[in-house]
């Protein structure tokens, strides 16, 4: 099914302002329904502003009413008044913006430990890189290995959800096929691909509210070290506590005001010119 112009924001608009199931929204924006859901929590497409269909003419008010009304209705795109031409899809590694390069190594190890059945050529597929960083990466001999952590390709948005779950399926397929070819039993099945996308948001989940706890520790131990350092600093100018009280000690001393007689010049001064105004 053809996708409909800026899928994620037109999704952000339904989610927003729609009663639609999270299966129709899918469907509709040719997204997986993990995706849209993570939209709906705000784990996902943060900072988009959602795009109306209605506006944009994809899609008509009788027919979100309609989808609305009956959870199996799917929704379709209208039909265009101009044609265009399809774009012919080049062949090649998958684009990966200037700003999530440096989380490619991450996420090709998080691929290369939680689906070590993918081939180099998949990797290179959806995270977009080349067939000596997959190997440096697998043999720890990349110069960043100490550092690397692994991270979800989804959750960075270097792929879609959809993307990896045919990947993965794939190459399911491939394994049993070279079983039956070797004369093997086959493997059991673990679950279906919904339900490891399930297990695999869950752990995504706890890992970002790992991170915001450590994030907020951290923030309150910075806050204490800081009031600590200044409730022991010294300020220069200021004399201790006296008997006097507080507000003469924390006065800085100036030059010539605390003299002695300074007082009495002042109440003199002050009787000189009261008698030269009487004359």
């Amino acid at each position: 099914m053809t996708a409909p112009l800026m899928p994620k924001a037109t999704a952000v608009w339904l989610v927003e302002n729609t009663a639609l199931s999270f299966d129709q929204i899918a469907a509709f924006c040719n997204l997986h329904p993990l995706e849209v859901k993570a939209i709906a929590d705000g784990d996902a497409a943060q900072g988009i502003k959602g795009l109306d269909p209605v506006l944009t003419g994809q899609l008509t008010r009788e027919q979100i009413e309609q989808a609305e009304s009956d959870a199996e209705f799917k929704l379709k795109l209208t039909e265009p008044k101009v044609r265009l031409p399809q774009p012919k899809s080049k062949k090649g590694p998958r684009y990966t913006p200037v700003s999530r390069r440096q989380d490619r190594p991450n996420a090709i190890l998080w691929l290369v430990r939680n689906h070590p059945e993918l081939k180099d050529s998949q990797i290179m597929r959806l995270v977009g890189t080349t067939k000596p960083t997959i190997g440096a990466i697998r043999e720890r001999t990349h110069w960043n290995s100490p550092n690397l952590q692994p991270q979800d390709p989804v959750t960075l948005g270097l792929c879609t959800q959809i993307d990896l779950d045919n990947e993965v399926k794939k190459a399911a397929r491939r394994l049993e096929r070279e079983r039956k070819e070797q004369g093997k039993p086959p493997l059991e099945k673990a679950g279906t691909g919904r339900e490891e996308a399930e297990r695999g948001a869950q752990r995504r989940r706890s890992l970002r509210q790992a991170q915001a706890d450590r994030r907020q520790e951290r923030v309150a131990t910075a806050s204490f070290a800081t009031v600590a350092a200044l409730s022991s600093t010294s300020w220069p100018g200021l004399s201790r506590p006296s008997r006097l009280g507080r507000h003469r000690a924390c006065v800085p001393k100036r030059d010539g005001r605390d003299k002695p007689g300074h007082d009495t010049v002042i109440k003199h001064h002050h009787r000189l010119r009261h008698q030269r105004s009487t004359l």
